[in-house]
C-alpha cells in the first residue's frame, strides 16, 4: 500500500468516515499488521474504552443429527450413525441444572436440522430450560438455519416461529449459518437451504420483535478477501436498518486434524484449504473493526483461535471474548491444537489483564454484571513480545 493510500485512510478512520468496498479490500492488501491493528484500536477504544468484556456461559448441543452435510463440518452425524445423539428434554434440563452452580449467565443452543424431530420438541425445550434454570440465566438459541427448517417441518412462518419460541423463554438469537454469504463461495460449502436472503430476512424479523442477535463470519477456508469484505457489508447494511446487531464475531474455520470418532473425515474441504494463520486473524479482527463502524462489539472466540491469538485480538479491534464454554463441540469435533474445553472465571480476567485491558463481566443484553480492576501496572512497565 502506498504512502498517500495509508494516509488517506488514516484520516477517514479518525474522521469516523464510513470506509468502502474498496477501503475492505485495500486494507486486507496491506501486510503492516501493526498499523492495522493500531487503527483498529483506536476505533475499538473510541467504541469501548479500555473494556473487555466476558460473559459467563455454556453450550449445550442437544443433537448432532442433521440432514445437512456441509463440506467444513465435523459436527453433523447422520441417524443411525456412531455418536449420533439427540437428547431428551430431560435429559437437557438436567445437563442444564448441573451447571447452575457455575454462576453462568448464559445458556447457549445449537443444533443439527434433525430430520425427525417435532417442531414442539424446540418450545417445549427452551420453556423447560428457563424453568429449571435462574431467572438471569439467558437462553440464547437457534441458528437462522435452524429458524429456516423450523419453517419447513412445522408449515409455520418465521412470524410464528419466534413469537412462540421468544413465548417460551428464547432471548436471542445466536449468529450462525451465515458462514459467507457470496454464492461464489457458498455453494461450495454450504448443504442446507438458508442462504443470505433468508438468513437477513429472518434476523430482520428478530429485531423487529426486540430480539438483539449476534452475527458471524467463517473465514480462513476456500474465500478470498473480497468475500470477506462483502460478507461484512452485507451485514453493515442490514444494520443500518434494523439496529439489531449486537457483535460481529469472525470465525475461524477449522481443519479435522484427526478422524473422528467413527473413522471418518467428513470434512470435504480439508485437502485444498490450510486454515487462517494467527497473523490473518489478526488482519481479519482489524479490518472487520474498521468496516464494521454501526456494531458496538467484535468478539474474539478464543475456542476457535487459540489463547494467545484471542490476547492478540484484543489489540486488532476486538473487546469482547467469549465466556467459559464447556465442551464446545461444533469445534472440537474438528480440532486439535490444544484449546482447553473450560476457562474459568479467573482465567479469562488473567487473559484479559494480560492484554492489557480491563475485564468487565456482562449478561446477554450487554448489562454489566461485574466490574473488574484493570492489569497491574507494574507487571506491565515493560513491553509486553507480540508472537504471531
Amino acid at each position: 500500500m502506498d504512502v498517500g493510500l495509508k494516509r488517506e485512510l488514516e484520516q477517514k478512520v479518525a474522521a469516523g468516515d464510513r470506509l468502502s468496498r474498496e477501503d475492505g479490500i485495500a486494507l486486507y492488501e496491506s501486510d503492516d499488521l501493526a498499523w492495522l491493528g493500531g487503527l483498529a484500536h483506536q476505533v475499538r477504544t473510541k467504541k469501548n474504552g479500555d473494556a473487555v468484556y466476558f460473559n459467563i456461559n455454556r453450550h449445550l448441543n442437544m443433537t448432532n443429527v442433521c440432514t445437512a452435510s456441509c463440506a467444513y463440518c465435523s459436527f453433523q452425524r447422520k441417524p443411525g450413525e456412531k455418536d449420533a445423539y439427540t437428547m431428551r428434554i430431560e435429559e437437557a434440563v438436567r445437563l442444564a441444572k448441573a451447571m447452575q452452580n457455575e454462576q453462568l449467565t448464559e445458556l447457549h443452543i445449537v443444533n443439527g436440522l434433525h430430520p425427525t424431530l417435532p417442531w414442539r420438541y424446540y418450545p417445549r425445550s427452551i420453556r423447560a430450560l428457563k424453568e429449571a434454570l435462574p431467572a438471569n440465566v439467558a437462553v440464547k438459541a437457534f441458528t437462522a438455519t435452524e429458524i429456516h427448517w423450523f419453517e419447513r417441518i412445522s408449515g409455520l412462518s418465521a412470524d410464528e416461529i419466534l413469537d412462540e419460541l421468544i413465548d417460551a423463554g428464547l432471548e436471542s438469537l445466536t449468529g450462525g449459518g451465515a458462514e459467507i454469504f457470496d454464492w461464489e463461495v457458498r455453494q461450495h460449502i454450504v448443504d442446507h437451504q438458508t442462504h443470505w436472503e433468508d438468513w437477513s430476512r429472518i434476523h430482520r424479523l428478530a429485531h423487529s420483535k426486540g430480539l438483539k442477535t449476534p452475527c458471524t463470519m467463517l473465514y480462513g477456508h476456500i474465500e478470498e478477501p473480497r468475500h470477506r469484505v462483502d460478507h461484512v457489508l452485507r451485514l453493515r447494511e442490514l444494520q443500518d436498518e434494523t439496529g439489531g446487531f449486537r457483535v460481529f464475531i469472525p470465525l475461524r474455520y477449522q481443519h479435522d486434524f484427526h478422524d473422528s470418532a467413527d473413522g471418518k473425515v467428513r470434512n470435504r474441504i480439508q485437502a485444498r484449504t490450510t486454515m487462517a494463520s494467527p497473523a490473518e486473524a489478526l488482519k481479519t479482527f482489524a479490518v472487520s473493526r474498521l468496516l464494521f463502524d454501526n456494531v458496538q462489539h467484535v468478539k474474539v472466540f478464543w475456542v476457535m483461535h487459540g489463547l494467545q491469538t484471542a490476547g492478540l485480538a484484543l489489540n486488532h479491534g476486538a473487546d469482547d471474548i467469549d465466556g467459559s464454554v464447556v465442551e464446545y463441540k461444533i469445534t472440537h469435533d474438528a480440532d486439535n491444537y490444544g484449546t482447553p474445553d473450560k476457562m474459568s472465571r479467573d482465567g479469562l480476567l488473567d487473559l484479559i489483564r494480560d492484554a492489557g485491558f480491563r475485564p468487565v463481566e456482562r449478561n446477554t443484553r450487554y448489562e454489566i454484571v461485574r466490574e473488574f480492576d484493570g492489569p497491574d501496572t507494574a507487571v506491565r512497565e515493560s513491553p509486553q513480545p507480540m508472537r504471531v
